[in-house]
């Protein structure tokens, strides 16, 4: 999706841990991320834990980690650490990494 340079993005740096491998959490964050028109990508990591980017309007992104907080049914999130980032990338999609 490509943005307007008048509109704010915001973008920030995602991990979650927990029963967030296996359980169809990357797939499931994709999809959202689709609907809510996000940018940045989510990966497995070799810690059992899930990272990802997360950039759009501030109210999508928003919206889109209360999601990762709940993930879908069969994940159990125990934990999600947000920090805002001022990178200069744009992601114009979501992807799984």
């Amino acid at each position: 999706m490509r943005r307007g340079l008048e509109e704010r993005v915001e973008t920030y740096n995602v991990r979650v841990q927990g029963r967030v491998q296996g359980v169809g959490y990357r797939n499931s964050t994709v999809r959202r991320a689709h609907e809510l028109g996000i940018g940045g990508w989510v990966q497995n990591m070799e810690d059992g834990t899930v990272e990802a980017v997360v950039q759009g309007p501030p109210d999508q992104v928003d919206r889109m980690l209360e999601f990762m907080r709940r993930g879908p049914p069969a994940a159990r999130v125990m934990a999600l650490e947000s920090e805002r980032s001022y990178a200069e990338r744009r992601y114009d999609r979501f992807e799984q990494r």
